[in-house]
């Protein structure tokens, strides 16, 4: 991180292009501020919410994701995805908590159903066992 912010500072003296230090100074300045922001979204660690919830098909055949669970008032929710052969669909901004889900092939066959607890972005591939 020190080299980082070494660079940041550095960097805009080094570029020929500025006219002057003052110019420098504040390009350096909304660098680093922008790397400040970027730190700040990232470590948002007590969320309530799954930012993606993203589900890779790889079989043969197109499958529908059905994912049910409670929030933390209680309400239930119902999410479904259909994902082509080969495709990936995503939900966001999904409560965290333990979900039950079914896997149904387009036949209507059960492939798979379980509970899994989700608590952080994940990306579930889906493929032949």
């Amino acid at each position: 991180m020190k080299k980082i912010t070494i660079v940041a500072f550095l960097f805009p003296l080094l570029i020929s292009g500025q006219s002057d230090l003052e110019n420098a100074i504040k390009g350096g300045e909304m660098l680093l501020s922008g790397l400040s922001i970027l730190k700040v979204s990232k470590s948002k660690g007590n969320s309530t919410v799954i930012e993606s919830l993203c589900v890779k098909n790889k079989l043969t055949e197109k499958i529908t994701f059905k994912l049910v669970g409670k929030n933390e008032e209680g309400d239930e929710i119902k999410k479904e995805l259909v994902i082509p052969k080969d495709g990936k669909e995503c939900l966001l901004m999904v409560p965290k908590g333990i979900y039950a889900y079914e896997i149904t092939l387009s036949n209507k066959e059960i492939y798979k159903k379980g509970e899994y607890r989700f608590d952080e972005d994940i990306v579930m591939t889906i493929k032949q066992d």
